[in-house]
């Protein structure tokens, strides 16, 4: 009887500890970084404005960094060539655009600014300020750069700049790679519009 009660025992305890590991490996994973979606140049009356889609989430270390004050800066990295076949390619825009990401205790509030300005947007909590950050929009390309009809290539990428973080946590990112945030570049095509019409698109 001993034995029986023992082996039931046993086979409910493997059971139990199957249904935990299910349960464990069905719970949603944190994405931690920076994950890219999507890339476009919109027309503007000027010119041609990018637009992206990333998810940006902060590793563990980094948000309780910035939650105890520690300014962060992104920075949106973006190129567009066109091809030829009998030369180097053709490069036609290429600049950086830095944001700030910090946290104002007396405030309770995220900021968020881009460039050197003082100009900023505040948030109340750190997803909301993520999420902008997660949709940078810019003035890219002047119009007459363009050629009507040629189809252009576009790299674009956003990222931590470790450069801008203190001495301390510069010294951390050398030995631990959850300070590496970055998308990696992403490539996207884009066609010019003939004057007919306007096209366009990313991969």
């Amino acid at each position: 009887m001993t034995a029986f009660i023992t082996r039931c025992w046993k086979r409910l305890s493997a059971c139990l500890l199957l249904a935990l590991l299910c349960t464990l490996q069905a719970q949603p994973v944190r994405a931690e970084g920076v994950e890219f979606h999507d890339a476009r140049l919109a027309p503007r009356e000027e010119g041609w404005a990018l637009e992206a889609d990333f998810d940006v989430e902060l590793p563990s270390r980094l948000e309780e960094a910035v939650n105890k004050g520690v300014a962060v800066s992104f920075v949106l990295d973006f190129e567009l060539t066109r091809g030829r076949w009998y030369w180097l390619d053709e490069k036609v825009a290429q600049l950086s655009q830095t944001y700030r990401l910090d946290y104002h205790a007396l405030t309770r509030q995220y900021r968020l600014s881009s460039g050197l300005g003082s100009l900023y947007l505040s948030f109340p909590t750190l997803a909301d300020a993520l999420r902008v950050l997660s949709q940078p929009k810019l003035f890219a390309v002047e119009r007459g750069k363009l050629k009507p009809g040629e189809t252009y290539a576009g790299n674009v990428r956003l990222r931590l700049d470790v450069n801008r973080l203190p001495k301390p946590f510069q010294v951390e990112t050398l030995t631990n790679r959850e300070w590496v945030v970055d998308s990696d570049w992403k490539k996207f095509s884009f066609k010019a519009p003939d004057h007919t019409g306007a096209a366009g698109g990313a991969k």
